[in-house]
């Protein structure tokens, strides 16, 4: 099983503590996927504009998140 599905059958959990704990982790593992697949999308040469279409956020929300931040490993793994 992957962290992710692990994760999320955690986060449906009757205990709080263990559901919140995992919703937490799914909260830090969705943020660092994003910023891989944003560091992809911008070396294969995507816009700021497409990125943030294919987020569904704005072009200034995604500009502001990301554009200053350094660019990550590709080799990144879950």
């Amino acid at each position: 099983m992957s962290q992710a599905t692990e994760l999320a059958a955690a986060a449906g959990s009757t205990d709080p503590r263990v559901g919140l704990r995992a919703v937490r982790a799914l909260r830090r593992l969705l943020e660092r996927l994003e910023v891989v697949q944003v560091d992809n999308a911008r070396r294969q040469g995507w816009s700021w504009q497409e990125i943030a279409d294919a987020l569904e956020v704005s072009r200034q929300a995604v500009h502001k998140k990301h554009a200053g931040r350094p660019a990550v490993n590709s080799s990144w793994e879950a």
